[in-house]
């Protein structure tokens, strides 16, 4: 990002900008207009006073007025670096573990405990976490077993509430604010102000232009502001096992009765304090007090039976599985607080908002599989499931999946024996069917807010289109492939090749604006995926004390929406677009042509109808944004052509080191955070540097548009970069 004279002498070309372009002012009377608007009334830069004036010279000396540069004898009163300020300079992470175990040959007891503390990389904030863990394993008999473990654990922390480009995250509003804001309170001098104990004061920023994030200091709020969570744990696993594995049980052998039953319990509790001395609640201050209880089982009773009879094995399994899912959210928030540091919220005066729901959620699903082998040379799978889920209505809850698979170990073949640097050779293939009912938690019903009162009447509002059938996306995929080891074991290669077809996918089917909904939950079109995995790994030594491996991995996944409904071949939203014949969500924005040698205009490519789109011959250069707009065009992909990872291993005498990086070489992302940095639309944030090279001046040839206060500009392909990537993911 920009320093200070780089932020200034861009600003004021800014204000320049819209002095000549949107009000129509000669080019001297306009930066005289810039210097006087930036030190104004109406949205300066410099706030009130030129109390943000960082320099000290004043506003008026400040600027060459012909070539818009900072005067060379201005000194800068102060340098404060916002995101120097919030990170912490060294945090601390310690962590300890207690282990004991014991017991017979027939009952055996782990119990564990472990301490987390860690400071976090921003200032002021801590995680602690107290974990336990108990478990029993006893072997009764030959044919019953039991067991029995649980786990506890205890967690606080004090962090931000809020996260991505949200202004009140510290880490974006401290990186976004500009150069010239001061952290602290300042005197006409640059000399930092106290308060009568001897401590520095904030600057909240009051009078900051609009862009600054007005009445707001993220280093203030990791001292001023407070974030409290703190949860408590539980979670439980038991599992009672009758079995026949000895041959005394005869016909009966290899059978076993297993009933596994596991819960989940978690109480969250949150607190959010804004003071009330500073910042957006000053004068009132805010407090909210949240509480979520979770708690959830999985019960499962799974009957197998494994037996070989000479050169045939089985493995036969019929199950049922419930799961049951509840989440309680109760919340409230209060303004009117007489003095700082209240935590609670009875003092509040007034009440500012209080809520409270609940969700549920239960899957029943039967289930079984059958593994078949011959020789071990041959095998042979089959599994089917019938899953129902309470997201759909009864009369659509359940759906049938199921799957088939076979595998060849060609190297145990008689005619492979002569082949001696293949030491193990499989082919396979699969086909099956998969469901996914990951949409709403009742995505089939019409809902109503009862929260639209009036006075003292209560009042109604449908905010959601019911849809009773609505039901499970359905995935079935076909895989083939091979595994390999060759030359005495130190060369491995697998390859699979898979394609995959989605039905009936769980999208947002839009509906009419005028009808006062954007969409409603249904079974949208169908969609192919196909590509393939390949890994190969190598040892380059192997003795008897060293070991050194290296393993590549790479993927490559293309996708196609195949159709969607009868009514429409495509379904637009915001920046992407699902259309018949193209990726999912491919970008669709309007495409840049460049800028304007002349006039510092954005240009883009723009076209008269809608089936010019795909015809690029037919596509013209224009300024207009609105024609822009209407001229979107598909622009690629989030899916990248290949990734993978690169990993290695050494291991010597017990010792080993490892290393894994992960690649991925091609796609798109929409860089919305770094597009509103190259966009001066706004005074008060700070830029990227790739704006110092914007245009100023007839005849400039660049690739960024001019800069002007308050332009807006229309989407386009500048706001996409290249995915491609290679990080170190993990070395130990």
């Amino acid at each position: 990002v920009m320093n200070t004279q780089e932020y200034l002498e861009t600003a004021f070309q800014s204000y320049k900008n819209e002095e000549i372009f949107g009000l129509g002012s000669s080019e001297q009377q306009a930066a005289i207009n810039a210097v006087n608007r930036m030190k104004g009334t109406v949205d300066p830069i410099f706030g009130q006073n030129e109390q943000y004036n960082p320099y000290n010279v004043p506003v008026s000396e400040l600027f060459d007025l012909t070539t818009g540069t900072i005067n060379p004898s201005a000194q800068l009163r102060w340098t404060d670096n916002w995101l120097d300020e919030v990170m912490a300079s060294s945090p601390m992470r310690q962590e300890y573990q207690f282990d004991v175990s014991g017991g017979s040959a027939k009952m055996k007891t782990l119990a564990s405990f472990n301490y987390l503390t860690e400071e976090g990389l921003l200032k002021t904030t801590a995680f602690d976490r107290f974990a336990g863990r108990v478990s029993t394993d006893l072997q009764a008999t030959d044919w019953f077993r039991t067991s029995l473990s649980t786990n506890v654990a205890k967690t606080t922390s004090n962090m931000l509430d809020v996260d991505g480009s949200a202004t009140s995250n510290v880490w974006y509003s401290a990186e976004q604010m500009a150069p010239i804001y001061p952290i602290m309170e300042r005197d006409a001098n640059g000399e930092i102000l106290k308060n009568d104990l001897g401590e520095p004061l904030f600057d909240y920023g009051v009078n900051r232009a609009s862009g600054a994030q007005q009445n707001f200091n993220s280093v203030a709020t990791l001292y001023d502001d407070k974030y409290y969570e703190s949860s408590e744990n539980v979670s439980a696993r038991g599992l009672v096992e009758f079995n026949t594995n000895d041959e005394k049980y005869g016909a009966f052998q290899g059978l076993t009765l297993a009933m596994n039953l596991g819960a989940d319990y978690v109480n969250g509790s949150y607190t959010f304090y804004y003071n009330p001395l500073f910042g957006n609640a000053a004068g009132s201050g805010r407090l909210g007090k949240e509480a979520n209880k979770t708690f959830s089982y999985t019960f499962n009773q799974v009957l197998n039976w494994n037996r070989t009879f000479n050169l045939h094995s089985f493995d036969l399994m019929f199950g049922h599985e419930f799961y049951s899912y509840k989440f309680n959210h109760l919340s409230a928030s209060k303004t009117g607080f007489p003095f700082p540091e209240i935590y609670e919220l009875a003092p509040g005066s007034s009440i500012a908002d209080a809520t409270s729901y609940e969700n549920n959620e239960t899957l029943d699903s039967y289930f079984s599989r059958l593994n078949y082998n011959y020789m071990d040379k041959y095998y042979l799978s089959a599994s089917y499931r019938r899953d129902g889920s309470s997201r759909f209505h009864k009369d659509f809850r359940w759906g049938d999946f199921w799957s088939l698979g076979t595998s060849w170990r060609v190297s145990e073949e008689p005619f492979m024996d002569n082949v001696d640097w293949i030491d193990n050779l499989t082919v396979k293939a699969s086909y099956g069917t998969q469901g996914n009912n990951r949409v709403g938690l009742y995505a089939w019903q019409a809902f109503y807010a009862l929260t639209w009162s009036n006075a003292n009447s209560n009042g109604a509002k449908a905010s959601s289109v019911e849809n009773m059938m609505v039901s499970w996306e359905k995935n079935a995929s076909f895989n083939t492939g091979f595994d390999a080891l060759m030359l005495d074991s130190r060369l491995s290669v697998g390859f699979d090749w898979y394609t995959r077809k989605t039905t009936d996918m769980l999208l947002n089917r839009p509906l009419p604006f005028s009808s006062g909904f954007t969409g409603y939950n249904d079974n949208v079109g169908d969609m192919k995926n196909w590509g393939f995995d390949l890994s190969v790994g190598y040892d380059l030594i192997r003795t008897r004390d060293l070991t050194w491996n290296i393993t590549a991995m790479g993927s490559k996944v293309n996708n196609e929406v195949i159709r969607l409904t009868d009514e429409q071949d495509e379904i637009i939203g915001g920046s992407t677009i699902i259309r018949v014949g193209e990726q999912l969500n491919t970008f669709f924005m309007a495409r840049s042509a460049g800028v304007d040698p002349a006039t510092g205009d954005q240009l883009y490519w723009v076209f008269d109808n809608k089936e010019d789109e795909q015809d690029r011959s037919k596509h013209y250069v224009s300024s207009d944004k609105s024609k822009a707009a209407s001229s979107r065009v598909l622009l690629g992909s989030r899916i990248p052509d290949l990734y993978g990872s690169l990993s290695s291993t050494i291991v010597y005498k017990g010792f080993d080191f490892s290393l894994m990086t992960t690649y991925s070489m091609g796609g798109k992302i929409y860089d919305y955070v770094g597009y509103n940095y190259t966009n001066p639309l706004y005074i008060g944030n700070n830029w990227t540097r790739e704006v110092l090279r914007a245009w100023k001046q007839p005849g400039d040839i660049t690739d960024i548009p001019r800069t002007q206060k308050n332009l807006t500009h229309t989407l386009n392909d500048r706001a996409l970069v290249d995915a491609s990537y290679f990080a170190f993911k993990n070395i130990a």
